[in-house]
């Protein structure tokens, strides 16, 4: 239905071309609302994080932290890297997260080859058994897992205990358990829809099982890769619970559960946890900045048609 409307003695008729365009216009308008809303909402916590750590203790003792600043400083960014030893517990989560990744993207990755390109009968039992891990949460486990952590011996040089408790190489192993059944699912489907044709060719030309998956199916899942590298390193990195449930001891521990170091034990520098919180913010966001293209590539394939 056309809409008429006359003007200085002319008939001016909308075209039903343009009577679509205005809804779809409003819908992106509204969507674009609705993003930068979220977007605001999401960085007021931060940004309010930052403005407490750039205040002095003193200062918001005395106005309160919802009040006009005074004075900015970095002193508390100082002193929270000097009295938490930050830079050890840092190192410590390195050593934690960097194994962590790569080995789950190894086996989760020669599992989904297994399961998309070697026609086994257990294929799908294997599928479903590793994605059925994810439906199980932390918690149920932890009194048992705790158990046998206490239990378990390794190698001195992997604990200095000899047990998994207490160890970097423990906070690694259920890092990777807990990881890589849904990388599994993920690549998985990623793999299902690569070609067949160079593989098969592959296996024709007499190409053994470890060249197929090292040589030509995985250079192929570099997007998916990055994406769940960078998920990985979030998740892992970020990890506060098994780091204070498997850990006793300060030395072993990453930085997320040292930030309790700062802690006082009738009262607590806010300005200082703050600002320590921050920096150990930074390495996650230099991972996302550093495969940003990878990552949303990663994520975008498949979303098209052709």
């Amino acid at each position: 239905m056309t809409s008429v409307a006359r003007a200085s003695g002319r008939t001016a008729v909308a075209s039903p071309r343009a009577c679509r365009a205005r809804p779809r216009h409003a819908g992106r308008v509204a969507a674009q609302v609705i993003m930068i809303t979220a977007c605001v909402l999401w960085l007021i916590p931060i940004l309010f994080a930052l403005y407490v750590a750039l205040r002095p203790y003193a200062e918001t003792s005395k106005y309160g932290y919802v009040s006009l600043p005074h004075r900015l400083t970095l002193s508390n960014f100082v002193n929270a890297w000097t009295e938490s030893d930050m830079g050890r517990f840092f190192l410590n989560s390195v050593w934690i997260t960097v194994p962590a990744v790569i080995v789950t993207l190894f086996l989760a990755s020669a599992v989904a080859f297994v399961v998309t390109r070697v026609r086994l009968r257990i294929n799908i039992a294997l599928l479903i058994v590793f994605t059925a891990g994810n439906l199980l949460p932390q918690q149920v486990i932890i009194t048992p897992l705790y158990r046998l952590y206490l239990l378990i011996p390794v190698p001195h040089a992997l604990s200095g205990s000899g047990l998994l408790y207490n160890s970097i190489f423990g906070l690694i192993v259920i890092n990777v358990s807990f990881q890589i059944g849904f990388c599994v699912f993920v690549l998985s489907n990623f793999m299902k829809t690569l070609p067949r044709d160079v593989d098969e060719a592959a296996l024709v030309d007499g190409a053994s099982l470890w060249t197929r998956y090292w040589r030509l199916t995985l250079p192929l899942c570099r997007p998916a890769m990055a994406a769940l590298a960078t998920l990985l390193t979030t998740w892992i990195y970020n990890d506060f619970f098994w780091a204070i449930t498997l850990i006793s001891t300060g030395n072993e521990r990453p930085i997320t559960s040292a930030l309790a170091n700062l802690q006082g034990e009738f009262v607590s520098n806010q300005n200082l946890i703050a600002a320590a919180a921050m920096m150990a913010a930074v390495p996650t966001l230099v991972v996302f900045f550093l495969l940003q293209k990878q990552f949303v590539a990663g994520l975008t394939l498949g979303a098209t048609k052709g």
